[in-house]
């Protein structure tokens, strides 16, 4: 009997019959096993301690008990690459002028909810994720222009040969080449499953101990030569394509998303939420779920997604109005989402100030720094920082110390604290200057 089953992502084939027992690396989890399906039976996992038996129920017809979400989605994609499936296009407005050099074959056959792209800016290094046919890559590919750097990763080969099959003529059209796609799962940005499936091609899978060897290369490759760096983009885009992950990967994808961004870095998603939660009897629908509805973040639970993986500045950047699709009463509609990556390090008192402008009677941010309308609230150097840029800029006024105190010789600061920074400290104790408006104080078009 043949059983097959996934690690990291690729598909293992073995000989061992029922009650066949493999022993967990160190860095697998449960979940990575993403189904086992023999010739003629069906199988579940079994976990027992940091073993893990497969056993197979003997039943020619059964189910897995839940639904194997990667297999759902490699299903519906694949086909969808070779001949366009309305079911799964979300309407969206894109700018006319960057679809014309796009070969009609991408655009027929691309599945998305929104456009992340109108969000990059010339010369960043975007990195698109479930890239699919390329259609935002190559819309990315002209707004960054020649000095960017756009990065799709996708696992499903035939979207990946649409997006290939056109990157000579493209590149041609541009003038400049400077697009590429990677085979990878979103959730795991490190491992490059084409160099891990060219190793498995070598040597095969065949025991446990071929198991345990191949999970170890695949933890080399991660390390040694990641799919994507740490710390090596500016701008990681996605649209419609985290819902289909499972559950179980989520935290680990947001996760992965944070890890590849600089500092000061930004996520621009646009995705699939809902505004009830969905039952489980739906999720286990494989059309549903890779069809982007019974995936579907709810609406606050997206957001917090980002909080939770050390994100700052989240904001809703747009909301379709309109449900794009209703089951049981439940609705389920497109959601443009930005966040960034920076506020990690420590806190130093720089005599630095900050005046919320308004409108609201005061301000929370993702640390707890409450900011009091008009009022000059202490802030440590980095928040500072963050506070003098997007997305936070427009709604405050920084008041910087009328002497610049260097970090290393400032002192810690307690951020935790919401306290008033009386004006003395930004000007100086010892300040005592004395100045008068004269007749010439507003130059010589007359006064102010």
């Amino acid at each position: 009997m043949i059983i097959e089953y996934w690690i990291s992502g690729v598909k293992i084939r073995t000989d061992k019959g029922s009650g066949h027992r493999v022993r967990l690396h160190s860095n697998l989890k449960i979940s990575d096993f993403v189904t086992v399906q023999c010739t003629r039976s069906f199988g579940v996992l079994k976990n027992t301690g940091d073993l893990v038996d497969l056993n197979l129920n003997g039943d020619s017809t059964g189910t897995s008990k839940s639904l194997d979400v990667e297999q759902a989605v490699r299903e519906r994609y694949s086909p969808a690459a070779e001949a366009a499936e309305p079911a799964l296009c979300c309407p969206v407005d894109y700018d006319p002028q960057y679809l014309k050099i796009i070969p009609a074959e991408i655009i027929e056959r691309d599945y998305g909810c929104g456009d992340p792209s109108k969000h990059v800016a010339a010369g960043e290094t975007v990195l698109d994720l479930g890239s699919g046919g390329g259609k935002i890559c190559y819309i990315a590919a002209q707004i960054v222009g020649k000095a960017g750097k756009v990065i799709g990763v996708d696992r499903n080969d035939d979207m990946l040969a649409l997006a290939r099959k056109y990157q000579p003529e493209i590149a041609s059209k541009l003038g400049y080449a400077n697009t590429e796609f990677r085979k990878g799962s979103i959730q795991d940005l490190a491992l490059n499953l084409e160099t891990f499936e060219a190793y498995l091609a070598d040597d095969p899978v065949t025991s446990s101990s071929d198991w345990l060897r191949a999970e170890a290369k695949a933890e080399q490759l991660r390390e040694s030569e990641p799919l994507v760096e740490d710390d090596s983009v500016d701008v990681v885009v996605s649209n419609c394509v985290l819902n289909l992950v499972s559950n179980a990967d989520r935290q680990q994808l947001f996760s992965e998303i944070f890890r590849v961004l600089n500092r000061g870095g930004r996520a621009v998603i646009s995705d699939i939420v809902c505004d009830e939660p969905v039952p489980q009897h739906l999720q286990d629908d494989p059309n549903l779920w890779s069809g982007c509805v019974s995936g579907a973040f709810g609406e606050d639970e997206f957001l917090q997604a980002f909080a939770e993986a050390g994100f700052y500045g989240i904001e809703i950047l747009s909301r379709q109005e309109e449900a794009w699709a209703t089951v049981e009463g439940i609705e389920f509609r497109s959601l443009t989402v930005r966040a960034y990556k920076g506020k990690e390090g420590a806190c130093h008192d720089q005599k630095q100030a900050v005046i919320y402008n308004g409108p609201w009677s005061k301000v929370m941010d993702d640390d707890g720094h409450t900011l009091y309308r008009g009022k000059r609230m202490a802030v440590c150097g980095k928040t500072f920082e963050i506070y003098s840029h997007e997305p936070y800029a427009s709604q405050i006024t920084p008041v910087p110390p009328s002497e610049a105190v260097p970090v290393d010789e400032a002192t810690e600061y307690d951020c935790h604290r919401n306290v008033v920074r009386h004006a003395r400290e930004t000007k100086g104790q010892d300040y005592d200057a004395t100045q008068l408006p004269g007749s010439d104080c507003c130059g010589g078009e007359g006064c102010c």
